[in-house]
């Protein structure tokens, strides 16, 4: 099997990488250059990114802050990378706000960077100026004329094995104003569809989720008293924040916040160029300002949620306040099933290989005692063997670089469960849906498998098993549900048997 697997990764990688270079070269062609022209400049900046590919650090192996973090003074960086004149590179990409050569910098891949170097130094300037150039224009296509886009089109549809389909106008509008205006977009969304009942349920069911989770702290087995004091006062001071931030409702501080940023009515290009110098003004900004808790890093429409670890913080949009993660009107289980189980999986993302390096200040640094953290890389290995052992079209995941999901969904479905339960003792059971033929706690775990129903490619699953942090969709239900006892108990699968096996890894 594994050989199959290996041949079928070969042949993906020969068909993008045709695919790539006959992209590139259409890339040319429509600036202007020949065809044989375009076809020598593009291998050429293949052949430089394949050099990068080659130094560059397995994404697995990148996990460990604690190993990669390195904090330097500007002006280390020219002994460190001499190829690249830094400061005013740095001065340009901080502008308006002045540096100077003891500014500190954070470096997460030395040797990478090292490398880079090197490589920068042995590199035909003109293929550097090329590569730079075309990393540009492919961030533009999609604002650019119709020949353009058609050229990535032909691209993606043999990178990720799906056709052109025929978005309506106003679904890339809405798309692109999320992207630059998501937060005056945000206003809008919030009163046509999110209630202040909704918020306050959302609320207290994080409280229950966060309760569940220091709960089942208490019988970790694994981890010494000191750490798991650590721990709770990690976990209580989480910073939750739902559905959206305050001010966008109030439009004088909306205005206030996209005040320089200029439109220019019938110039699409020319805005999203101006909104490129607005964002990156806005980041230059927060230099050496002390962080904003209340500053979000996804728009309220945004179907997705968050954990912070430098701020000890999840966030909830409203986006993700609906179906099929959530409704007010459905019965409890399904809601602890769907966004119960997203609730705990960002808050265990607090503790998981990466989250647990932060303490609860959202600073980097050794907080566990050294015994308790042998025995969490001692529990973790069995995940990591577990989803490694999964496949997707024959090709085999890869436990390590999916760790951190692995135990977010693993640690949110047991959180999630467990508030569930709770209310049950609090509230009393609900009436079951008619005709299903299914108890409350089958519906649960049904609640939260259905969220992940999903379709791809072949093309695609091989994508996502080279990049996505997350397990494939099934993989993320198989994998959790068949750690979970409860589920096996009111499923009444037999021991030892799939969705049941005798060895289940547990963490949190």
């Amino acid at each position: 099997m594994f050989c199959c697997g290996l041949k079928l990764v070969l042949l993906f990688l020969l068909q993008y990488l045709k695919a790539y270079l006959n992209f590139l070269v259409e890339l040319g062609i429509l600036l202007g250059g020949s065809e044989e022209t375009s076809q020598k400049m593009m291998q050429e900046i293949i052949d430089f990114e394949t050099a990068l590919a080659h130094i560059t650090v397995p994404q697995e192996e990148r996990r460990d802050e604690m190993k990669i973090y390195h904090k330097i003074q500007a002006k280390e960086l020219a002994t460190l990378a001499p190829a690249v004149d830094w400061m005013p590179f740095l001065s340009a990409v901080f502008t308006p706000v002045a540096l100077n050569d003891s500014e500190p910098v954070v470096v997460y891949a030395k040797e990478y960077l090292q490398k880079v170097s090197e490589l920068i130094s042995n590199t035909n300037k003109s293929v550097l100026n090329n590569y730079m150039i075309m990393k540009v224009v492919w961030k533009m296509v999609s604002i650019l004329d119709q020949r353009f886009q058609d050229a990535e089109q032909r691209f993606l549809e043999v990178m990720y094995g799906t056709k052109k389909s025929c978005t309506p106008r106003w679904k890339l509008c809405v798309s692109d104003t999320d992207s630059a205006l998501g937060f005056a977009l945000g206003a809008l969304f919030v009163k046509a569809t999110f209630s202040e009942d909704s918020k306050a349920f959302v609320e207290d069911m994080v409280s229950e989720i966060k309760w569940a989770f220091e709960d089942s702290l208490k019988t970790v087995g694994w981890m010494d008293p000191k750490t798991k004091k650590a721990a709770k006062e990690k976990a209580d001071a989480i910073y939750n924040m739902v559905g959206y931030p305050k001010f966008i409702m109030k439009p004088k501080e909306l205005d206030m916040v996209f005040n320089d940023f200029d439109v220019v009515s019938d110039l699409y290009f020319q805005n999203v160029m101006n909104y490129y110098n607005f964002s990156a003004r806005v980041t230059s900004n927060q230099l050496r300002k002390a962080p904003n808790r209340d500053q979000w890093s996804m728009t309220p429409p945004t179907v997705n949620a968050y954990y912070n670890p430098t701020k000890n913080e999840m966030v909830l949009p409203a986006g993700i306040l609906q179906a099929p993660f959530y409704n007010h009107a459905w019965p409890k289980a399904m809601n602890f099933g769907g966004i119960g189980v997203v609730m705990g999986h960002e808050l265990t993302h607090a503790f998981d290989d990466q989250g647990r390096e932060y303490d609860k200040d959202g600073n980097l640094r050794q907080w566990w005692q050294n015994s308790s953290l042998e025995a969490f890389k001692h529990q973790t290995q069995c995940m990591v063997e577990q989803y490694s052992n999964y496949s997707i079209n024959k090709e085999p995941l890869n436990g390590k670089h999916t760790l951190g999901e692995n135990i977010a969904d693993n640690g949110g479905l047991r959180a999630a469960y467990k508030a569930y339960i709770n209310w049950i003792e609090k509230s009393g059971e609900e009436a079951t849906l008619p005709a299903l033929g299914m108890t409350n706690h089958q519906l649960f775990f049904v609640g939260f498998a259905q969220v992940w129903c999903s379709v791809r490619t072949p093309e695609s699953s091989h994508e996502g098993v080279i990049t996505d942090p997350h397990s494939p969709s099934r993989f993320r239900v198989i994998g959790t549900i068949s750690n979970s006892h409860e589920f096996s108990a009111h499923f009444g699968c037999k021991a030892d048997s799939p969705m049941n096996p005798k060895r289940k890894c547990e963490l949190w």
